[in-house]
């Protein structure tokens, strides 16, 4: 996906990308539109032509950030190191200034590569969080430590032959919908 906020430039970045051989599945003008669409889109990147580094441009970047859980790459006419900054703060995978064909490929592969490598560890984490939570479900109704609770996951999972994951995330969805509700919750 594309966005820029004048529509000639638009489709000069259009052009570049395809010209690389990357498919432009959608291109936004409108401020308004580029979070729905890439909520709707889910495109594999964003390349966000900013031109001029402002606050309007940061708000472009992190509705897509927000909205489309993809890498973006940000598309300067100017370095300016606390733009740069602040953008990276919301999520901007990359910047380019006064890109060229070359510089632009290069930084989408490494923004494609980059994005993979953080959303297999954020899914490891994830992963993780749902093991622990699971562990300590065992521990409170098995009266265990968590090794035990651990090697207890473990032993089933082998013995049902699903991932340890897996069975931590049924353990906890199960306890959720056993658990007696505080009285906050009812």
């Amino acid at each position: 996906m594309i966005a820029d906020q004048q529509r000639p430039s638009l489709q000069a970045l259009a052009d570049v990308v395809m010209s690389l051989g990357h498919e432009v599945i959608a291109r936004e003008v409108g401020i308004a539109a580029v979070g729905p669409a890439t909520a709707r889109l889910q495109p594999d990147i964003a390349l966000v032509e900013l031109g001029e580094s402002t606050d309007h441009a940061l708000d472009l970047i992190r509705r897509i950030v927000h909205e489309a859980a993809c890498p973006v790459i940000a598309l300067l006419s100017t370095e300016e190191p606390e733009f740069v900054r602040r953008a990276a703060r919301l999520g901007v995978f990359a910047y380019i200034v006064d890109s060229d064909s070359d510089d632009l490929q290069s930084a989408i592969e490494i923004t494609l590569q980059r994005f993979a490598e953080f959303s297999a560890l954020r899914g490891a984490l994830g992963r993780r969080a749902v093991i622990e939570q699971a562990k300590g479900i065992l521990m409170s109704r098995h009266d265990i430590d968590a090794d035990a609770a651990f090697e207890m996951l473990r032993e089933r999972s082998q013995r049902s032959g699903r991932k340890v994951g897996d069975l931590a995330a049924a353990i906890v969805d199960s306890h959720g919908l056993l658990s007696t509700p505080t009285p906050a919750e009812i």
